[in-house]
Protein backbone atom coordinates (compact mmCIF):
# COMPACT_ATOMS: atom_id res chain seq x y z
CA UNK A 1 0.00 0.00 0.00
CA UNK A 2 1.71 3.06 -1.08
CA UNK A 3 2.25 6.73 0.97
CA UNK A 4 -0.94 8.97 -0.25
CA UNK A 5 0.25 11.92 0.63
CA UNK A 6 4.10 12.82 1.00
CA UNK A 7 6.01 10.84 -1.63
CA UNK A 8 10.16 11.88 -0.75
CA UNK A 9 11.86 14.36 1.28
CA UNK A 10 15.24 15.57 -0.25
CA UNK A 11 18.05 18.45 0.50
CA UNK A 12 17.84 21.13 -2.11
CA UNK A 13 20.86 20.79 -4.02
CA UNK A 14 21.46 24.93 -4.15
CA UNK A 15 21.21 25.12 -0.53
CA UNK A 16 24.87 25.75 0.57
CA UNK A 17 25.70 23.16 3.38
CA UNK A 18 28.41 23.91 6.52
CA UNK A 19 28.80 20.69 8.44
CA UNK A 20 30.20 22.37 11.19
CA UNK A 21 27.23 24.07 12.04
CA UNK A 22 23.31 22.74 12.79
CA UNK A 23 21.50 21.51 10.56
CA UNK A 24 24.42 20.59 8.29
CA UNK A 25 26.43 19.11 11.03
CA UNK A 26 23.38 15.96 11.36
CA UNK A 27 24.83 13.09 9.55
CA UNK A 28 22.52 12.12 7.11
CA UNK A 29 21.57 16.01 5.48
CA UNK A 30 24.45 16.44 2.87
CA UNK A 31 22.83 12.95 1.21
CA UNK A 32 19.29 13.24 2.21
CA UNK A 33 16.59 11.61 -0.21
CA UNK A 34 14.07 9.61 2.14
CA UNK A 35 11.14 8.16 -0.36
CA UNK A 36 7.92 7.23 1.82
CA UNK A 37 6.49 4.53 -0.43
CA UNK A 38 4.01 3.05 2.83
CA UNK A 39 1.47 4.45 4.85
CA UNK A 40 3.43 4.01 7.55
CA UNK A 41 6.44 5.10 8.26
CA UNK A 42 8.86 5.17 11.70
CA UNK A 43 12.17 7.26 12.52
CA UNK A 44 14.09 5.67 14.74
CA UNK A 45 17.45 6.33 16.43
CA UNK A 46 19.42 7.34 19.22
CA UNK A 47 18.98 10.53 21.19
CA UNK A 48 20.29 13.34 19.04
CA UNK A 49 20.26 11.50 15.87
CA UNK A 50 18.18 13.94 14.26
CA UNK A 51 15.00 12.01 13.97
CA UNK A 52 12.57 14.44 15.78
CA UNK A 53 14.40 17.22 13.63
CA UNK A 54 13.57 16.11 10.72
CA UNK A 55 9.85 14.86 11.37
CA UNK A 56 9.71 18.86 12.40
CA UNK A 57 11.23 20.10 9.21
CA UNK A 58 8.41 17.69 7.05
CA UNK A 59 5.70 19.35 9.68
CA UNK A 60 6.35 23.32 8.99
CA UNK A 61 6.81 21.90 4.96
CA UNK A 62 3.06 20.42 5.44
CA UNK A 63 2.17 23.45 6.59
CA UNK A 64 1.58 22.60 10.66
CA UNK A 65 3.00 24.76 13.30
CA UNK A 66 6.24 24.00 14.37
CA UNK A 67 4.73 23.66 18.11
CA UNK A 68 2.28 21.13 17.15
CA UNK A 69 -1.19 21.08 16.06
CA UNK A 70 -3.56 21.49 13.17
CA UNK A 71 -2.96 24.27 10.46
CA UNK A 72 -5.61 26.10 12.58
CA UNK A 73 -2.80 27.07 15.21
CA UNK A 74 0.10 28.02 12.36
CA UNK A 75 -0.02 31.51 14.00
CA UNK A 76 -0.64 30.85 17.34
CA UNK A 77 2.30 31.49 19.69
CA UNK A 78 1.72 28.74 22.29
CA UNK A 79 5.14 26.19 22.86
CA UNK A 80 8.35 27.59 20.78
CA UNK A 81 9.01 30.48 18.99
CA UNK A 82 11.49 29.94 16.05
CA UNK A 83 12.33 28.61 12.75
CA UNK A 84 12.91 24.91 10.92
CA UNK A 85 16.64 25.51 9.62
CA UNK A 86 16.40 22.12 8.59
CA UNK A 87 13.00 22.81 6.45
CA UNK A 88 14.37 25.54 4.61
CA UNK A 89 17.18 23.02 2.85
CA UNK A 90 14.80 20.63 2.05
CA UNK A 91 12.43 19.82 -0.59
CA UNK A 92 9.20 17.93 -0.46
CA UNK A 93 7.18 16.33 -2.82
CA UNK A 94 3.07 15.15 -2.39
CA UNK A 95 1.20 13.42 -4.28
CA UNK A 96 -1.75 14.89 -3.17
CA UNK A 97 -3.24 17.53 -0.43
CA UNK A 98 -4.67 15.79 2.55
CA UNK A 99 -7.90 17.20 4.04
CA UNK A 100 -6.88 17.12 7.60
CA UNK A 101 -3.70 16.94 9.70
CA UNK A 102 -2.02 17.02 13.12
CA UNK A 103 1.18 17.41 13.95
CA UNK A 104 2.38 16.22 17.63
CA UNK A 105 4.60 16.88 19.79
CA UNK A 106 4.79 14.63 22.96
CA UNK A 107 7.32 17.58 24.59
CA UNK A 108 4.85 20.47 23.89
CA UNK A 109 1.64 19.19 24.42
CA UNK A 110 1.17 20.93 27.78
CA UNK A 111 1.80 24.13 26.16
CA UNK A 112 -0.59 22.89 23.35
CA UNK A 113 -3.75 22.43 26.52
CA UNK A 114 -2.98 26.15 27.69
CA UNK A 115 -3.99 26.97 24.22
CA UNK A 116 -7.03 25.54 24.09
CA UNK A 117 -7.90 26.88 27.65
CA UNK A 118 -6.74 30.54 26.36
CA UNK A 119 -9.40 30.12 23.55
CA UNK A 120 -11.78 29.08 25.74
CA UNK A 121 -12.56 32.34 27.69
CA UNK A 122 -11.66 34.49 24.49
CA UNK A 123 -14.31 36.30 23.55
CA UNK A 124 -13.24 36.71 20.07
CA UNK A 125 -12.71 32.77 19.52
CA UNK A 126 -15.70 31.14 18.16
CA UNK A 127 -17.15 27.44 18.88
CA UNK A 128 -15.89 25.46 21.08
CA UNK A 129 -11.99 24.95 21.72
CA UNK A 130 -12.30 21.11 23.26
CA UNK A 131 -14.49 19.77 20.61
CA UNK A 132 -12.05 18.33 18.75
CA UNK A 133 -9.79 16.77 21.58
CA UNK A 134 -12.26 15.06 23.89
CA UNK A 135 -14.45 18.17 24.90
CA UNK A 136 -12.63 19.12 28.04
CA UNK A 137 -9.95 20.75 29.30
CA UNK A 138 -6.47 18.72 28.31
CA UNK A 139 -5.41 19.63 31.57
CA UNK A 140 -7.82 18.36 33.82
CA UNK A 141 -6.61 14.68 32.33
CA UNK A 142 -3.57 12.37 33.19
CA UNK A 143 -0.77 13.06 31.11
CA UNK A 144 -1.39 9.73 29.30
CA UNK A 145 -5.20 10.01 29.18
CA UNK A 146 -4.41 13.55 27.52
CA UNK A 147 -2.32 11.70 25.06
CA UNK A 148 -4.96 9.51 24.22
CA UNK A 149 -7.67 12.05 23.83
CA UNK A 150 -5.76 14.05 21.53
CA UNK A 151 -4.82 10.74 19.09
CA UNK A 152 -8.59 9.35 19.47
CA UNK A 153 -10.53 12.64 18.91
CA UNK A 154 -7.80 14.18 16.33
CA UNK A 155 -6.51 11.59 14.19
CA UNK A 156 -9.19 10.25 10.86
CA UNK A 157 -8.48 10.58 7.04
CA UNK A 158 -5.41 12.57 6.68
CA UNK A 159 -1.66 13.35 7.49
CA UNK A 160 -0.44 12.79 10.93
CA UNK A 161 3.45 13.46 12.58
CA UNK A 162 3.77 11.96 15.88
CA UNK A 163 7.04 12.73 17.88
CA UNK A 164 7.40 10.35 20.73
CA UNK A 165 3.67 9.82 21.35
CA UNK A 166 4.57 7.06 23.77
CA UNK A 167 6.40 8.77 26.06
CA UNK A 168 3.39 9.15 28.55
CA UNK A 169 1.51 5.94 27.28
CA UNK A 170 1.64 2.89 29.04
CA UNK A 171 2.13 -0.59 26.88
CA UNK A 172 -1.59 -1.10 26.51
CA UNK A 173 -2.63 2.42 25.72
CA UNK A 174 0.42 1.83 23.03
CA UNK A 175 -1.46 -1.43 21.72
CA UNK A 176 -4.74 1.41 21.82
CA UNK A 177 -3.13 3.78 19.51
CA UNK A 178 -2.12 0.86 17.05
CA UNK A 179 -5.20 -0.37 16.49
CA UNK A 180 -6.72 3.50 15.64
CA UNK A 181 -3.90 4.05 13.32
CA UNK A 182 -4.24 0.21 11.88
CA UNK A 183 -8.34 0.94 11.19
CA UNK A 184 -7.30 3.97 9.33
CA UNK A 185 -4.59 3.12 7.43
CA UNK A 186 -7.09 0.52 6.04
CA UNK A 187 -8.69 3.47 4.31
CA UNK A 188 -5.85 4.04 2.38
CA UNK A 189 -6.49 7.64 3.16
CA UNK A 190 -4.23 8.16 6.13
CA UNK A 191 -0.44 8.32 6.38
CA UNK A 192 1.71 8.35 9.36
CA UNK A 193 5.30 9.35 9.81
CA UNK A 194 6.17 8.82 13.29
CA UNK A 195 9.76 9.54 15.29
CA UNK A 196 9.92 6.76 18.15
CA UNK A 197 11.44 4.83 20.62
CA UNK A 198 8.62 2.38 21.24
CA UNK A 199 9.49 -0.78 20.29
CA UNK A 200 6.16 -2.05 20.58
CA UNK A 201 4.97 0.56 18.09
CA UNK A 202 7.59 -0.85 15.86
CA UNK A 203 5.76 -3.74 15.56
CA UNK A 204 2.95 -2.29 13.41
CA UNK A 205 2.26 -4.21 10.12
CA UNK A 206 4.37 -3.59 7.07
CA UNK A 207 5.56 -0.28 8.43
CA UNK A 208 9.01 1.40 7.17
CA UNK A 209 11.10 1.40 9.55
CA UNK A 210 14.30 4.26 8.95
CA UNK A 211 17.74 4.24 11.18
CA UNK A 212 18.98 7.80 11.49
CA UNK A 213 21.83 5.37 13.36
CA UNK A 214 24.69 5.39 10.69
CA UNK A 215 25.53 8.26 7.88
CA UNK A 216 22.77 7.86 5.77
CA UNK A 217 19.10 6.94 6.36
CA UNK A 218 18.73 3.41 5.85
CA UNK A 219 15.49 1.12 5.94
CA UNK A 220 15.65 -1.57 8.48
CA UNK A 221 13.63 -4.42 9.91
CA UNK A 222 12.21 -4.61 13.08
CA UNK A 223 14.45 -7.06 14.28
CA UNK A 224 17.45 -5.06 13.53
CA UNK A 225 16.66 -2.26 15.49
CA UNK A 226 18.67 -1.35 19.00
CA UNK A 227 15.31 -0.96 20.45
CA UNK A 228 13.83 -4.11 19.86
CA UNK A 229 17.54 -6.13 20.28
CA UNK A 230 17.58 -4.03 23.71
CA UNK A 231 13.98 -4.81 24.63
CA UNK A 232 13.42 -8.21 24.00
CA UNK A 233 17.07 -9.11 25.17
CA UNK A 234 16.27 -7.30 28.40
CA UNK A 235 13.04 -8.67 29.36
CA UNK A 236 14.24 -12.45 28.02
CA UNK A 237 17.00 -12.55 30.19
CA UNK A 238 17.23 -9.64 32.73
CA UNK A 239 19.82 -11.39 34.70
CA UNK A 240 22.34 -11.23 32.12
CA UNK A 241 21.77 -7.66 31.00
CA UNK A 242 22.13 -6.33 35.20
CA UNK A 243 25.55 -8.07 35.40
CA UNK A 244 26.60 -6.04 32.25
CA UNK A 245 25.02 -2.68 33.38
CA UNK A 246 26.49 -3.03 36.85
CA UNK A 247 29.82 -3.09 35.93
CA UNK A 248 29.55 -0.66 32.94
CA UNK A 249 27.32 2.15 33.68
CA UNK A 250 24.83 1.76 31.27
CA UNK A 251 26.86 2.16 28.23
Amino acid sequence: MPAPYISYVKRKSDWPLDEATFPGNLRFVPDLHLEFDRPVTFFVGENGSGKSTLLEAIAVMAGFPISGGGTNEVDSSHGINEDSLLANALRMATNKQPKDGYFFRAELQAHFASLLDHRRVDPDFLGDPYQRYGGKSLHTMSHGEAFLSVMRNRLSEGLFLLDEPESALSPQRQLSLMTLMYDLVRGKKTQFIIATHSAILLTFPDARIISFDDEKLMPVSLADTRHYQITSGILNNPESYWKHLRNSGGE
